[in-house]
């Protein structure tokens, strides 16, 4: 695929079979491969096509216009044309320059959704990409789903105007969610936004049972590596380094933790994990794995006393905990040793291996299984429905939490997949806890 590969998606003309030009992607002529793949995680995300079911009568999402900005995968395809079953008119851009699956946005593309993305975009693609979704003349976004802050972040820079139409945001990462308490701590938060990161169904599923599964996976997908015996050092001990070190564990690998949260270092301790400093192991680890959501956590000085060979790879979403400008120094050589890999080799000839050049790992290097992003997606969906649709009033320029009847729902909806029996409360065992029988079961503070 010679030239047709150099040419950027922003310099072609696209249509669909429709004829409809209103996106930018790789290649259309893998509608029909992206819309198997798409046909394929509806099988996996079964709690999506029942609220499908449930709520196609009544609309809940009729005259919404979200934009949104997140992986684009087979995944949250089935997300989208969920929003669009229930109602909503969707435009979308990617929020990671290498995750995008070129085949998933090319049957939406032809499916009519307005997508701008394409895995290995540029900085410049990726801002272009938010800016076309956005910026569409006669179109105004009345909700915003975003994945890490940026399409938020851009609107407010470029134009801050379209808040007053807005109702509302609906964000999933730690990185988002901070970056919102930062907006509303300094009285610039303009709607009401959601934090779906921190619901407890999501919390538990996308951070701790998907990192245990797809750790192992990016790392032997990237670098075939053994893992009994080898000594890792997993840096941050909150739900995602538990999920790591659980299965680094479970292979028998020696885990260390490094943690600045006293409650989390306990836990770690309690697990059966060394807690040390990165200082005191970084010459004798193989593997180093920061999920800490921090920045400069593996700074240059560590890179340089690493022992050679020594992998180091980041699961947390931000791709500033591995200090990896630093390392792009005229005295170090860089070798791509095959896709999402890199030979940084210091000169006496020590080598680390960089996996995905410290983006998030299980995003670039591995798949996560399409069930925990089933959770994810549909605790977004009920989030937008709720603000979408909530009264005048119920919730102030300010971020909130899913309320938990919402996150209990969304618990309820997948557990028919395991042919899961809940019992029932009796009236006077409701009444002895002090609950309604149908829930919520937990008090909000309940994490």
């Amino acid at each position: 695929v010679g030239s047709d590969d150099e040419t950027s998606p922003r310099d072609k003309q696209q249509k669909n079979s429709k004829g409809n030009s209103d996106f930018c992607i790789k290649n259309i002529k893998q509608a029909d491969f992206g819309r198997r793949e798409i046909e394929i995680a509806e099988q996996e995300m079964p709690a999506l096509m029942a609220l499908r079911k449930r709520a196609q009568g009544e609309k809940p999402l009729a005259g919404a216009k979200v934009v949104g900005c997140t992986h684009i995968t087979a995944q949250t395809a089935v997300l989208m044309e969920t929003l669009a079953a229930l109602g909503a008119q969707c435009r979308w851009a990617a929020c990671n320059i290498y995750s995008t699956q070129n085949e998933v946005a090319a049957a939406l593309a032809e499916g009519g959704f307005s997508v701008f993305a394409w895995k290995g975009e540029s900085e410049d693609d990726f801002w272009w990409c938010i800016d076309r979704c956005v910026n569409l003349e006669g179109w105004q976004p009345n909700m915003i789903l975003d994945d890490g802050g940026d399409l938020t972040h851009w609107i407010y820079k470029k134009y801050p105007n379209m808040f007053k139409k807005i109702k509302g945001i609906v964000e999933e990462s730690v990185t988002g969610v901070h970056r919102l308490y930062q907006l509303s701590k300094a009285g610039k938060l303009c709607v009401p936004a959601m934090n779906v990161n921190d619901s407890v169904t999501k919390q538990k599923f996308d951070n701790l049972y998907c990192c245990r599964e797809s750790i192992l996976d990016g790392l032997k997908r990237t670098t075939d590596v053994m893992f009994g015996g080898k000594q890792v050092v997993v840096c941050g001990y909150g739900e995602v380094g538990k999920g790591c070190c659980a299965a680094l564990k479970a292979m028998g690998s020696i885990v260390y933790v490094t943690e600045i949260d006293p409650i989390c270092a306990l836990q770690a301790c309690m697990d059966g994990f060394r807690l040390v400093k990165l200082s005191e192991v970084i010459r004798q680890v193989d593997i180093v794995i920061t999920c800490t959501g921090n920045k400069n956590v593996v700074v240059r000085d560590y890179l340089d006393r690493m022992k050679n060979g020594c992998i180091v790879c980041n699961m947390g979403h931000s791709n500033t905990e591995i200090d990896v400008a630093s390392l792009r120094t005229p005295e170090l050589t860089w070798e791509r040793v095959r896709s999402q890999v890199d030979h940084v080799i210091w000169p006496d000839g020590k080598r680390i291996v960089l996996l995905a050049e410290g983006r998030l790992l299980n995003l670039s290097c591995s798949t996560v299984p399409t069930f925990v992003l089933s959770i994810t997606a549909t605790t977004q969906a009920l989030a937008l429905i709720e603000l979408y649709n909530a009264p005048e009033g119920r919730y102030k320029q300010d971020v909130y939490l899913l309320p938990k009847k919402m996150d209990e729902y969304v618990a309820s909806l997948h557990l028919p997949t395991f042919d899961a029996h809940l019992t029932e409360l009796t009236d006077e065992q409701a009444k002895y806890l002090g609950l309604n029988k149908n829930g919520p079961f937990k008090p909000n503070y309940y994490r």
